[in-house]
């Protein structure tokens, strides 16, 4: 029977995959009627009711002796999606999911610069390998429009990579991971809720009769996106955690394949170059870090 459990983990992950790429797909698709900062606030509150309504269902306690640590990660984290949404309402979708899941690069970079863990020599050649596929994806195949959403899809690699390091952290301390989320989701929510109350220049939000219009989409890439969560927590707590990492990555080619269908979006032989480079990479760059992880 637990032979069984590597096997689920990992259908559990490609779950989680088709349930992000849906989630970009529909973000892609709602980017034509909203701003980035009201996708991530429907994202955002979606996914609050949900783990609101499960923690009082639970009785679940939301006390915390690490309140820092949760600020930064939900800092860190809203920014890495905001970021993350942006890229995806200007570029290709699978280039700007690409782009974020550069995060396992920017992870064990920072565990080498941060946590002061030693830098393997392998493990800095992946590193630069990496982003050496960066690279090929986005020169030539971006167009000059087209630089600073590349720009802010890789910082929300980097954005993702901290977050991680702090949800790293947290576990290790014992804090659950659904604490995390709740707080996360919390914070985001209010946070976006600002953003739209009181917009910057021209960013005025939709109308009431805009957002019942495309309720669909709003709800629809919240429900993804908590549905792709809890599928990935599940996979991680039931498969191998090298397995389910690198099933991860699945998210890109699903994505790819959707671009393809709902966009016509075809990425050229050096733009699937640069994204087989950067898998390979993350890839290798989980293994190492868990390696190091486990001496």
């Amino acid at each position: 029977m637990m032979n069984l459990f590597p096997r689920l983990g990992a259908g559990w992950m490609l779950v989680a995959g088709v349930s992000f790429s849906c989630m970009g797909l529909l973000v892609k698709f709602g980017a034509n009627y909203f701003s980035s900062a009201e996708l991530v606030f429907y994202r955002s509150i979606v996914g609050f009711i949900f783990i609101g309504m499960s923690v009082l269902v639970e009785k679940r306690s939301l006390l915390t002796p690490y309140w820092p640590l949760h600020i930064v990660r939900s800092a860190a984290g809203l920014i890495s999606l905001w970021l993350f949404f942006y890229a995806i309402s200007h570029l290709p979708l699978a280039t700007a999911i690409t782009l974020n899941y550069t995060s396992p690069l920017f992870l064990a970079l920072l565990l080498t610069v941060i946590a002061r863990e030693k830098l393997n020599p392998l493990l800095l050649f992946v590193l630069l390998l990496g982003f050496v596929g960066v690279v090929f994806i986005l020169k030539p195949h971006i167009n000059d429009n087209q630089w600073f959403a590349a720009l802010m899809g890789l910082l929300s690699g980097f954005g993702a990579g901290v977050s991680y390091l702090v949800v790293r952290t947290m576990g290790q301390k014992g804090e659950p991971e659904w604490r995390v989320v709740f707080y996360f989701s919390a914070f985001s929510s209010v946070v976006m809720a600002l953003v739209m109350f009181f917009p910057l220049g021209n960013a005025v939000p939709q109308s009431w009769q805009v957002v019942k219009q495309h309720l669909g989409i709003l709800v629809g890439v919240g429900v993804a996106a908590t549905l792709g969560q809890l599928t990935m927590t599940r996979a991680y707590r039931l498969g191998k955690t090298l397995l389910v990492a690198n099933l991860a990555y699945a998210t890109i080619v699903i994505s790819a394949v959707m671009g393809v269908i709902f966009f016509k979006e075809w990425l050229s032989t050096g733009a699937w170059v640069g994204v087989a480079i950067v898998i390979s990479s993350g890839i290798s760059a989980s293994w190492l870090t868990n390696k190091r992880a486990m001496e």
